[in-house]
């Protein structure tokens, strides 16, 4: 097998990696015909937008996930400082962001 280093996608010079897993899924035949015909009229092979759209996927979900997790621990460092006392009550943070909104109106 040669080394896929050597070649590379015409337009954004990303690598070519072989192809060697089939993929089978069921759908109903409307949308593949809508589906092959505008992978056409992109002038793209249909199997080229479906690995498009799987790493996108892939991708998002990494995202999401990763997003997800760092939401947790904001908010298990929250809960942990709340329950060290070193927190605010929400009215002196209301009071004390009401004050700095009311200065800035008064300087612009």
């Amino acid at each position: 097998m040669p080394d896929t280093t050597d070649f590379f996608c015409i337009n954004d010079r990303t690598p070519i990696i072989p192809k060697e897993a089939v993929f089978t899924m069921k759908l109903e035949p409307e949308l593949r015909a809508e589906f092959i015909a505008e992978a056409k009229a992109a002038h793209r092979p249909a199997s080229q937008v479906v690995r498009e759209l799987m790493r996108e996927f892939v991708q998002r979900q990494r995202e999401a996930r990763e997003y997800d997790e760092f939401l947790r621990q904001k908010i298990e460092a929250a809960r942990n400082s709340a329950r060290a006392g070193k927190g605010r009550p929400n009215e002196e943070v209301e009071a004390e962001f009401a004050a700095r909104r009311a200065n800035a109106a008064n300087q612009a």
